[in-house]
């Protein structure tokens, strides 16, 4: 496999290029900084939703419209923390996750406006520390699964289709693109058919196109079990996704950084790509005042060991993190080379729940 970079747009490229000089750093968690507000039902609402007909509270995508100022005032302060990527506040922005809240019809609207709001940020700190910025457009796992089924009474069944998964995403990406995306970022995959049906329907949406952004691939082991929550090791689901040529692949949420790393250095070893990773603050924890036990220096210094021993190209936080967290991590890894690439010797790499490797 190798990374298509010819095929990248001007921004790609550049992206490419910081890649290969020094480690880049990701933005935290969005929901936590989010929770800090404390906000209320009228703050999801806002004047337009205001007679909406069911609950809003907890559709962080929404306050994109109802409370941009939060929403930037959240990308601003991860950039200035150090975050060369900020992700756009889309995690759950498709017309299936926004179907528990009755507006799919703003599926496209939320993600061309969160893309522009992330961008405005990304402006403005760019301008200040003369550097890029850069924005990647997340796209979230939805509420759905396409390989398990929600009643355990019936195991054939599905409540989505991978055609009606493609269809989401599609709108989903278009919308961002549309709205200034830097790179795509396919995110926190606990079911790789999900995963599969976002790269289709990126690959569908972009294949006139002369050149596209980056896209990026995120999985989540879900617990020490090792494997996604849909059953897969970390090699087969990397043998999964690997036909779609990411920029990245890595891991993120569920786990704090050193029950992550076994997961990451294996990915480290068999990639032919960059290695990304961003874990919680910590498994989560009740008693703590953030709802995860770790400070800025216990996260950064547990990915000190993964920068020493060069497993690592992208990293960042998830759950629990924070700007403090994220100006913490780059201090830290700073000092450190970015992993080298390297070739993968040649094979028929298959997957089920485990690879299968033959030659």
């Amino acid at each position: 496999m190798k990374i298509p970079v010819n095929q990248y747009t001007a921004t790609g490229k550049r992206l490419v290029a910081l890649l290969n000089e020094r480690i880049v750093f990701l933005d935290g968690a969005m929901g936590t900084m989010i929770q800090r507000h404390k906000l209320c039902e009228e703050d999801f609402r806002g004047e337009r939703f205001k007679d909406h007909p069911s609950d809003l509270k907890g559709n962080n995508d929404l306050l994109t419209l109802t409370r941009p100022d939060i929403i930037r005032d959240i990308h601003l302060a991860y950039y200035r923390a150090g975050s060369d990527i900020v992700e756009t506040n889309t995690f759950s922005a498709t017309t299936i996750a926004q179907a528990d809240y009755g507006l799919e019809s703003l599926a496209y609207e939320l993600n061309v406006e969160s893309a522009k709001l992330a961008r405005e940020a990304a402006d403005i700190v760019a301008k200040e520390e003369s550097r890029e910025c850069f924005v990647a457009g997340a796209l979230g796992p939805t509420n759905r699964t396409a390989s398990l089924s929600p009643d355990v009474n019936r195991p054939e069944f599905r409540n989505v289709t991978f055609e009606e998964l493609g269809a989401a995403y599609q709108e989903q990406a278009r919308g961002l693109i549309d709205g200034g995306a830097d790179v795509l970022l396919i995110e926190t995959i606990f079911d790789t058919l999900n995963a599969k049906a976002a790269i289709f329907a990126i690959d569908e949406l972009l294949e006139e196109a002369k050149e596209h952004p980056p896209v990026l691939i995120s999985g989540t082991i879900t617990d020490q079990s090792g494997r996604t929550l849909s059953g897969q090791t970390t090699e087969a689901f990397w043998n999964s996704v690997r036909h779609a040529r990411p920029l990245s692949v890595g891991m993120n949420c569920a786990l704090g950084a050193d029950l992550m790393r076994p997961y990451i250095e294996e990915l480290a070893n068999i990639t032919d790509c960059y290695v990304s990773c961003y874990p919680n603050a910590g498994l989560p924890d009740p008693l703590s005042p953030t709802g995860y036990p770790e400070g800025p220096s216990d996260t950064a210094g547990s990915l000190q060991s993964f920068a020493t021993d060069g497993l690592v190209n992208l990293v960042g936080g998830c759950c629990g993190t924070t700007p403090d967290h994220i100006a913490k991590i780059r201090e830290v890894l700073s000092q450190f080379k970015p992993r080298k690439l390297h070739d993968i010797k040649p094979a028929l790499r298959l997957s089920g729940l485990e690879p299968l490797v033959v030659g």
